[in-house]
């Protein structure tokens, strides 16, 4: 009878060993970052979704990586905390060699497209899109990868919904001599349109920049918004086939 039951316990751990995450559970919403005069800037909310409620709302989703590096994720909050893990142990080896180097933004970035991919290669990805920027002698870099590891370079990136609805409008507005006050209103721009339209945005939201100096990221602060629109009032009608 014990050695039944024994056999049946190792056989439910062994089938739970080997599964995968399927689907995220408690996930961020949009990052949106450009490149300004000085440096990247970088902007997110602090919502984390349980599913389709909005369930935490003071999560940090902008991180400093070393020296010359600043990280934003969207995607599952457990994954991004782990990819946080990861590359606190490569700084930790990269400043154990003690050799007056450094790794800057490029590095971390291919470094992160590596771990992504192989990830995805073993059927059990990291279940986040992640936006790289930062400054290294004065050359400013901004990228960004999925989590099947498709990565590139950009003037100006986004992720999740703001890749659709934050992008038209750094095309429009964006340029490369950007102030810092220009470039923040332009991140508050995107963001208050990201809060309008994407349900698990929340307006409490964080401004990171990185220039040669370091790094700053804002305290949480909420944007103003005008909710009287007359399409907010009825956004159906005159739509066909809508209820």
């Amino acid at each position: 009878m014990e050695s039944n039951q024994v056999n049946q316990h190792s056989l439910l751990s062994s089938e739970a060993d080997s599964q995968r995450t399927l689907y995220p559970y408690v996930t961020g919403t949009s990052v949106v970052a450009i490149k300004y005069k000085d440096g990247i800037l970088m902007a997110s909310d602090m919502g984390g979704s349980y599913g389709s409620t909005l369930r935490y709302k003071s999560v940090e989703r902008i991180k400093p990586v070393g020296k010359h590096s600043l990280l934003g994720a969207s995607g599952e909050i457990s994954d991004f905390q782990e990819i946080l893990r990861y590359l606190d142990e490569l700084i930790l080896y990269d400043n154990m060699w003690d050799d007056g180097n450094s790794l800057g933004p490029k590095e971390v970035h291919n470094y992160l497209t590596r771990v992504m991919y192989n990830r995805r290669n073993k059927f059990n990805p990291l279940w986040n899109s992640l936006v790289l920027g930062g400054v290294k002698k004065g050359q400013k870099y901004l990228g960004m990868v999925s989590m099947i590891g498709v990565n590139f370079e950009d003037d100006h990136v986004a992720t999740g919904f703001g890749n659709h609805l934050a992008r038209p409008i750094l095309r429009d507005e964006w340029h490369e001599n950007l102030s810092f006050e220009d470039g923040v209103k332009l991140l508050e721009k995107c963001m208050r349109v990201l809060l309008y339209r994407d349900r698990s945005a929340v307006n409490k939201l964080q401004i990171a920049k990185i220039t040669e100096e370091g790094v700053t990221i804002s305290q949480p602060y909420s944007l103003k918004t005008f909710w009287g629109f007359s399409a907010f009032q009825n956004p159906t009608v005159g739509a066909e086939g809508s209820w």
